[in-house]
């Protein structure tokens, strides 16, 4: 369908509030009232049926920007990201978008590669072109920030900014318990890059509870991630070499899921089974983790839930002018069982040499258990 044909006698161009008020000989205040659905004043229904149909015949739209000055509200909000194209970053985004969607909010969003000038700024950039608060998803925040902000998983303590933030000390007691009720006792860690904001509080999680637990965590078993990459290339060659080195070790945590599908795949390519020979554990529960061979038993992070979350608390602090701001909110993590771990091979092992042997004998044809220890 084609636009309506314009009236001769109508003007050229662009059509202003001002000349579609004088070709309806209304007042201009008349049209901008219906046309910006401005509650609480009484104008005839055909009056404004009649602007309307105007508005659409000559194209007209009204000028936001014009109305977000008046109003000072712009009703968009700025987000900060590491990159673009990575499961987990992507799963918090969508949560965010999802509920900016429902309160009728639009976004701006800027990659910043980590790059610390970047991260300097482009807060101010976005909030410049209008954005009334700001996201920072994975970002180091360097300084506080004269307007509202929210980050998720910032870690670092900036006065004025709440830190939606996974308990990675849970998340640490839910992946190596359940390595070690599975009999895993030399298990390597994965490191995360230094620059992302999850790398300390993980490592540190890992650290306290292998204590509490009476597991070591060696040195010569600790992989260092370093690359800025977000496919499964990042696990693969730091595995490689481990295994190069000929280390011992019968179980893996993996800083996320990307790194622990190209771990599994440094394993297979270097002969061994997952998890008959070595189990693996992920972490963020990213959409791929459950479709992978074997599929990956990973700590879930509430993604979604966590972006959702985000936007609840920035629009908080949006609606209510000195409000008080939570610096810190903390999400619960969950352990997903799959099948990229099992028993560990001494664990299976003894399991197998405790099984009822039949012995049978030499009169009557009776039998009676016993049970070998091979321990």
């Amino acid at each position: 369908m084609g636009k309506p044909k314009r009236d001769d006698n109508f003007p050229a161009g662009p059509v202003s509030l001002k000349t579609l008020a004088a070709y309806l000989d209304l007042d201009p205040a008349t049209v901008s009232v219906v046309l910006n659905q401005v509650p609480g004043r009484s104008i005839p229904e055909a009056t404004r049926e009649r602007i309307r149909k105007a508005a659409l015949k000559f194209n007209y739209e009204p000028s936001f920007l014009a109305r977000s000055l008046r109003n000072r509200r712009t009703m968009t909000i700025g987000i900060l990201v590491p990159v673009l194209a990575d499961g987990y970053h992507a799963e918090v985004m969508t949560g965010i978008g999802d509920r900016l969607l429902e309160e009728k909010y639009f976004y701006f969003i800027a990659h910043h590669r980590h790059r610390t000038d970047l991260i300097e700024q482009y807060p101010r950039m976005l909030i410049n072109r209008g954005a009334e608060g700001l996201i920072a998803i994975d970002t180091n925040l360097v300084d506080k920030l004269p307007f509202p902000v929210v980050s998720v998983a910032g870690h670092r303590r900036i006065s004025g900014v709440t830190s939606v933030e996974l308990d990675h000390h849970r998340a640490a007691e839910l992946s190596l318990r359940h390595l070690y009720d599975l009999g895993h006792r030399t298990i390597a860690v994965m490191r995360g890059q230094p620059y992302s904001s999850d790398s300390d509080a993980r490592w540190q999680g890992i650290v306290e509870v292998a204590r509490d637990l009476g597991l070591s965590i060696r040195p010569e078993l600790t992989i260092q991630l370093e690359k800025d990459l977000t496919s499964p290339e990042l696990g693969y060659p730091v595995v490689e070499q481990l295994l190069a080195h000929h280390r011992r070790f019968t179980a893996v945590i993996s800083f996320n899921d990307i790194a622990a599908i190209g771990c599994i795949r440094a394993l297979h390519d270097s002969g061994l089974r997952v998890p008959q020979d070595v189990s693996v554990v992920g972490f963020d529960d990213i959409k791929e983790a459950a479709f992978q061979t074997p599929s990956l038993t990973t700590i879930r992070q509430p993604l979604h839930k966590m972006g959702e979350l985000a936007v609840e608390l920035l629009l908080q602090q949006l609606r209510r002018s000195g409000a008080k701001i939570v610096p810190q909110v903390a999400v619960e993590p969950e352990l997903v069982v799959r099948e990229s771990t099992g028993p560990s091979r001494l664990r299976r092992r003894k399991a197998s040499s405790t099984r009822p042997v039949c012995n049978v004998s030499s009169a009557g044809g009776s039998y009676s258990n016993s049970r070998r220890n091979t321990e």
